[in-house]
């Protein structure tokens, strides 16, 4: 069975017995086993696995590419741009380690701009450092404070450093 998503949260099954489309919202299916009988057919349980083993996305979902690998994530159906895979989005709260320094952060802001785009409290564009050259001038900010300025400091005055996405690494 291949099972596709439809831009309207319906997904179509296909067999080799037929093409038939799903409703799992609705728990309704096209096939004769379902139609006729109201059976909680094969095609409702396919379509649910893949939901679940995340290779299709869910019917209040869409697919979209991540801004900066490329892969394939699945996004609320309203969710503006850029979208970010699960290795490159981080939430507040997150531990990081900055790939260039392999200092341990915390992701303290998703900024919702771009590193092209975002200034730093000196006025530069977080693209403009030197040592974001090699990342994409197009991926979404980040902004993150040193676990070792932690110390005996108030949070709330801590300097904030924006980096790219693929700059942070997820810590384990």
């Amino acid at each position: 069975m291949t099972v596709r998503p439809l831009r309207d949260g319906r997904y179509v099954v296909e067999t080799d017995g037929g093409t038939y489309v799903v409703d799992v919202e609705r728990g309704t299916c096209t096939c004769p086993d379902h139609a006729i009988r109201g059976a909680h057919c094969k095609h409702l349980r396919r379509v649910a696995i893949e939901i679940n083993e995340g290779t299709v996305p869910a019917p209040d979902e869409r697919t979209a590419v991540c801004a900066v690998c490329g892969a394939e994530t699945f996004v609320p159906i309203d969710a503006t741009a850029p979208h970010l895979c699960d290795r490159h989005d981080h939430d507040p709260g997150d531990f990081v380690r900055d790939r260039e320094t392999g200092d341990l952060l915390l992701v303290v802001a998703a900024t919702g701009e771009r590193a092209d785009e975002r200034p730093t409290g000196e006025g530069r564009l977080v693209a403009d450092y030197e040592t974001n050259a090699d990342y994409g001038d197009h991926e979404p900010v980040f902004e993150a404070v040193y676990l070792d300025s932690l110390r005996d400091v108030d949070p709330t005055t801590l300097r904030r450093y924006g980096f790219p996405a693929s700059r942070l690494q997820p810590v384990a």
